[in-house]
């Protein structure tokens, strides 16, 4: 565990002390998110943010190699291989969509590439962990790698828009995740802790944690395309990974490590970037518009509009991300009996916190309809 949280701290660091100079950069070629009808801030903020989490992930790695108790990740050099290209693939397009404000297609066309790189090198979704259903078809397991790859930057992608909201997010989902990975680590293999699941969720954190003082409210820079991808691409990752310990959990699916967890954790993690993902493509289809154009109608939208302001609708969508999260990830370590009623509860005091705003205007506003 050492190991990983000093990598942890170490990415953190390395994103931290890049970032300013990264945003120097980003102000003095004028690459700015233009202000648009959707957006909340006033300002040009300058982009390319996700650069210096993507060179601090690329540093975590090569120092990684170097540490002993990893060997074992660093043994067969194919999928960090394929990482390695994938993050080159997200920042040349990352990089030119934050330069030029690519066509949608070609966005799509980059994230397709990169979820190759991550197929063709060897991590692939090996097998369905509900009822452990053996994916053996190779074309299967690259297009269903793919896909959710893809599916998961988008779903980042989508939920990247109040300032520090796609970094925090990440970093609490991404926390959750790490724990089990790591759990999942020490119940499969009592001689080898080195996990490359648990080495992706430690950099995710960390580049998450360096980069939100820069860019919590009010925001100095923003991660842009870059970051969003670099997030989606290290979730997806391991959350594929985690599916080639399948077959090791065979004979512990019902110790310490419950089985349904592959499975139901990363939906989890990843439920409400992808509750808006699944809205937003409806409610554009509906109405005749392409699911990649943009709107005002996502969560972290409706939340401002319903008189919370930037920062308190950022820190309540922490709030359910944790609790979903990390309600799951509690299954692991405490009985579903004690866990589920306590979940529940909590789920819907947020629940009540999110609404309250619409509650608490509605007498008043039919008062005011009624004069």
């Amino acid at each position: 565990m050492k190991v990983y949280l000093i990598l942890l701290a170490l990415t953190a660091l390395v994103t931290f002390a890049l970032t300013p100079a990264v945003r120097a950069l980003g102000i003095r070629g004028e690459v700015f998110t233009p202000r648009r009808k959707r957006d909340v801030h006033r300002e040009p903020i300058p982009k390319l943010g996700g650069v210096a989490m993507v060179v601090a992930v690329v540093v975590a790695l090569g120092l990684g190699g170097l540490i002993p108790f990893l060997e074992g990740i660093y043994t067969d050099p194919m999928p960090l291989r394929g990482v390695l290209l994938a993050l080159l693939t997200i920042t040349v397009v990352g990089v030119a969509d934050d330069l030029w404000d690519l066509h949608w297609s070609l966005k799509l066309t980059g994230q397709i590439a990169a979820g190759l790189m991550i197929a063709l090198h060897g991590i692939r979704v090996e097998a369905m962990p509900v009822g452990w259903i053996p994916v053996g078809a190779e074309p299967v397991q690259i297009g269903l790698t793919v896909f959710v790859v893809v599916l998961t930057m988008n779903a980042i992608n989508f939920v990247d828009g109040l300032d520090g909201l796609a970094a925090g997010m990440a970093a609490i989902g991404g926390s959750a995740f790490f724990i089990y990975t790591y759990v999942l680590t020490r119940t499969i293999n009592e001689f080898d802790y080195s996990n490359l699941a648990t080495l992706l969720m430690a950099m995710l954190v960390g580049v998450c944690i360096g980069f939100l003082p820069h860019n919590f409210h009010p925001a100095r820079i923003f991660m842009g395309e870059t970051g969003a991808l670099l997030i989606g691409m290290l979730m997806a990752t391991a959350a594929v990974a985690v599916t080639a310990d399948v077959g090791a959990m065979e004979g512990f699916r019902f110790r310490n490590v419950p089985a349904y967890m592959p499975i139901l954790l990363p939906i989890a993690v990843l439920l409400l970037p992808l509750l808006d993902l699944s809205m937003a493509v409806l409610r554009r289809t509906a109405r005749g518009s392409s699911p990649f154009s943009a709107d005002r109608g996502h969560l972290h939208h409706k939340l401002v509009d319903g008189g919370y302001t930037h920062r308190q609708a950022v820190l309540l969508l922490y709030l359910w991300s944790f609790l979903v999260a990390y309600g799951v990830v509690s299954l692991n370590f405490f009985d579903d009996v004690f866990v589920l009623p306590v979940l529940g509860v909590l789920l819907l005091g947020a629940g009540w916190l999110t609404l309250h705003p619409w509650v608490r205007r509605g007498p008043a506003v039919e008062r005011e309809e009624s004069a």
